[in-house]
């Protein structure tokens, strides 16, 4: 029972973390995040399509962008359902769902890792929705169950920190001025992105879940991270591992925000490609598994 009670906590916080700042600040990054994330959904998606006419989950889907990418990749005969833990971003995806007039497109705002889905999918996918997991285990047996026999899992997710240096980086040069303080009333994101970014690991959830035939394959591809550097500076201090350090310092880290943006702007500053974008190489895993037939 004190196990069960520890992962709905720990969710209720990664919840309320999404739901608030988290969310006012993808809303404000959108643009952004979205183009550095495309390219590593659409390369899982090109090597594990879903058909034509399938039952898609989405799982973590955000504000609906890949739901109503997986919605067009089976057509009118299929359906595509995003689920996620914030309601904001659910009330989002749907309003711009109506307003797209799409039909084969729904959602829900629930947290997969403590509901079970009351309906069954033929394909579930995920970019960067399964690395905040309390209990990973927990929720992608929850998925597994909610596929038909032989249903395909189909999930991205970061690779090591040292494959993706413009996050590291900046995890660095805030270390160098602020520790994780020891109390905060900042509720975090849940294990941060790289929970997922051992190999051995995922195999062990994906088994432990209930999966069969696992396969990682491995996507080095750019990431944009700014249009230019002070954009990616502001990005980097809003979102990611260092920005959690800064977002739980809140205003006692007011005094030292100069020097950190300072010296992230060296670090970065070799990612600036040719016209001024800030663009890094990137490292993740497509990581595709099956419910037993």
């Amino acid at each position: 029972m004190a196990d069960a009670t520890r992962v709905f906590e720990d969710n209720v916080e990664a919840a309320e973390a999404w739901n608030g700042a988290l969310f006012d600040i993808w809303i404000e990054y959108r643009n952004i995040v979205a183009e550095g994330l495309r390219d590593h959904g659409e390369s899982a998606l090109a090597a594990s399509p879903p058909h034509e006419g399938d039952r898609v989950l989405d799982i973590g889907c955000g504000l609906g962008d890949t739901t109503v990418r997986l919605a067009g990749l089976v057509g009118a005969g299929g359906h595509a359902h995003g689920v996620d833990v914030a309601p904001r971003m659910i009330e989002t995806a749907i309003e711009e769902a109506a307003e797209a007039g799409l039909e084969n497109v729904s959602f829900a705002a629930y947290d997969v890792e403590v509901t079970k889905l009351d309906r069954t999918f033929d394909y579930a996918f995920s970019r960067f929705g399964t690395m905040f997991f309390a209990n990973p285990v927990a929720a992608l047996r929850n998925v597994r169950e909610a596929l038909a026999p032989g249903g395909l899992l189909n999930m991205v997710t970061w690779r090591r920190k040292l494959d993706n240096e413009f996050m590291h980086r900046a995890e660095l040069v805030v270390a160098e001025y602020l520790d994780e303080p020891e109390e905060s009333d900042v509720p975090r994101c849940g294990p941060g992105p790289f929970s997922m970014a051992n190999a051995d690991t995922v195999t062990d959830v994906l088994k432990h879940a209930g999966f069969e035939d696992i396969r990682l394959a491995r996507q080095d591809l750019p990431y944009k991270i700014g249009d230019d550097l002070d954009h990616a500076v502001a990005f980097n201090m809003a979102l990611g591992p260092a920005a959690e350090v800064l977002r739980m310092w809140g205003e006692r880290a007011d005094d030292v925000r100069p020097r950190i943006a300072a010296a992230l702007r060296a670090a970065l500053a070799d990612f600036v490609v040719d016209g001024g974008a800030v663009v890094a190489p990137a490292s993740t895993w497509a990581v595709s598994a099956r419910a037993p037939r």
